[in-house]
């Protein structure tokens, strides 16, 4: 057999007896007062800016419409009239409030129109149908589901529906499928249809009311702040551009091609936020500055014009890249007085926005610009026949100059935009 080692293992009896008996208790005592000062830390703390109070704000409102719709299932006298159809209105404030009061107030009255149009569609199929009797109902109800089903399924699809009436649709079909196959009796079917109704109206009212009531959140506002900050982001891109590249070497910033690059990008890609934010603030009623004709679609072609001007931008630093130090050094302060100017223009027509002050373009834009075209043209004619030909430097500097005079052109169109909205959205006169 093997034989087995007993290793001895020596407790240090009196550093066990000097250990206190309640070491274990002040440990938790420990824990737990850490516990509560990481809470009160976590609930005590700021947000860092105006859109995390927002968040809190939407989360907070959320579950008090929450708990408001939910006095149908707690209160007695309350549930025993609308009964289990409690859960309609509880469904519809969780699916239609939304961040947006616009946007809220969009779905809202796409699921009431989707519900009365597929409740009372669905009803008389049901009726109909019960009048066949026989064999005949099943067929009737299946040709009803398949007509209205695929019909609606493709209105869905045509753009201009689809972006304003999807969820309506989308609720036409689920209310209209549900009323139409589950009517027994036509006058059940009706009874149903009306519960329901009522319930969900209930719960679009209590929506609606806290929405736009308490602490409103209006996508017209954030529409508005997004287009003045892509004004400022352009003009602060053209700066970094002249400061990185027209500056001298000692003095240029490392970062700076970064950060307006990265802007530009960032203005690339705010289509699709702006095509909601329009359809949003659409819905919304008068409030602020806003009234309820002002022209948003106006907003997504100004857009598309900062757009444009955030490609030639970073075209700027291409073409720049493929030019001679000798043909920078030559231009540098014509260069530099013409971009200063542009970032000049485009904070004026930010600001002009901003302030909801008509922009005058025959007296402030088009002085301006006239002088900048003049020095572009300045620029152009001395190398236009012989550098640019002599040179093969000289290609990127007329690449260059070309998206100057593209920048200068789209810069004058945006000013008339910025101009027909000041005149449509009824901006007031600058003192």
């Amino acid at each position: 057999m093997a034989s087995s080692t007993v290793i001895a293992i020596n407790v240090d009896r009196e550093r066990v007896a000097l250990a206190p008996p309640d070491s274990s208790k002040s440990q938790k005592k420990k824990l737990d007062r850490f516990y509560c000062q990481t809470i009160a830390s976590i609930l005590n703390q700021k947000p860092t800016n105006g859109h995390d109070m927002r968040k809190l704000i939407h989360s907070v409102k959320v579950g008090v419409a929450l708990v408001l719709v939910s006095l149908l299932y707690l209160l007695g006298p309350l549930y025993k009239r609308v009964g289990e159809n409690a859960m309609w209105a509880i469904m519809t404030v969780v699916v239609i409030f939304e961040f947006f009061a616009g946007a809220t107030l969009s779905k809202g009255l796409n699921r009431g129109i989707g519900t009365v149009l597929g409740g009372g569609l669905g009803c008389l199929g049901a009726a109909f149908a019960q009048a066949v009797g026989g064999v005949g109902k099943a067929i009737v109800v299946g040709i009803a589901v398949f007509i209205f089903g695929a019909g609606a399924t493709y209105t869905r699809q045509i753009p201009n529906i689809k972006k304003k009436y999807d969820y309506g649709a989308l609720i036409f079909i689920l209310t209209f499928n549900l009323v139409v196959v589950s009517g027994l009796r036509a006058d059940q079917v009706l009874e149903l249809a009306r519960d329901r109704l009522a319930t969900i109206v209930m719960g679009f009212a209590i929506c609606i009311f806290i929405s736009l009531l308490v602490f409103p959140i209006w996508a017209g506002d954030e529409l508005h702040h997004s287009l003045i900050s892509r004004f400022e982001d352009l003009a602060l891109s053209l700066e970094g551009f002249s400061k990185e590249y027209f500056e001298n070497d000692n003095h240029r910033e490392k970062k700076s091609s970064a950060n307006f690059s990265s802007k530009c990008k960032s203005i690339l890609h705010s289509k699709a936020k702006d095509e909601s934010l329009v359809n949003f603030a659409r819905w919304e009623p008068w409030h602020g500055k806003f009234g309820f004709s002002y022209p948003w679609g106006k907003y997504l072609k100004i857009g598309e014009d900062l757009r444009d001007l955030a490609i030639i931008i970073l075209s700027l630093k291409g073409c720049h890249d493929q030019s001679s130090e000798i043909l920078e050094e030559s231009v540098k302060e014509a260069c530099e007085g013409i971009i200063a100017s542009l970032a000049w223009t485009i904070k004026e027509l930010g600001e002009s926005i901003k302030e909801m002050s008509k922009c005058r373009y025959e007296e402030m834009i088009v002085p301006k610009m006239k002088p900048v075209r003049i020095e572009v043209s300045a620029i152009v004619n001395p190398f236009a026949l012989e550098t640019c030909l002599e040179n093969s430097d000289g290609l990127g500097f007329a690449s260059f100059v070309h998206s100057l005079m593209k920048m200068v052109e789209k810069l004058e169109e945006l000013a008339k935009e910025v101009e027909e909205l000041g005149q449509l959205g009824g901006f007031h006169e600058n003192s």
